[in-house]
């Protein structure tokens, strides 16, 4: 988040799945020009996160969502983008993969 910040973002953070649905239906449309999602929270998955943003039909639910994950495999990144997220990043995050994945996608 600082360093996200440090560069101009401005970032909120959610605990949980459930949490960050919540912050983004709650923000308003074109509150968020992207979502970063951890994969593996309490109470809501990060894959549930997605499809249940996904699902919403707001113009904005088809926003940029990224997964952050320390799962690495080529079969997690194909679930992080079957449940609707348009890209895959392993933890520990790598700074410039970082902000390669977020220039493709914000660009």
């Amino acid at each position: 988040m600082e360093l996200l910040s440090h560069f101009g973002a401005e970032v909120d953070r959610a605990a949980d799945g459930e949490e960050a649905v919540d912050r983004f239906v709650s923000g308003g449309e074109g509150r968020y020009d992207l979502v970063l999602m951890d994969i593996q929270m309490p109470r809501m998955n990060g894959y549930d996160a997605a499809r249940a943003i996904r699902s919403l039909g707001r113009a904005d639910s088809s926003l940029p969502i990224l997964a952050m994950t320390a799962d690495a495999f080529e079969e997690d990144r194909q679930k992080a983008l079957r449940s609707g997220m348009n890209g895959h990043l392993t933890k520990p995050v790598e700074i410039d993969k970082l902000f390669e994945a977020l220039d493709e996608l914000l660009s």
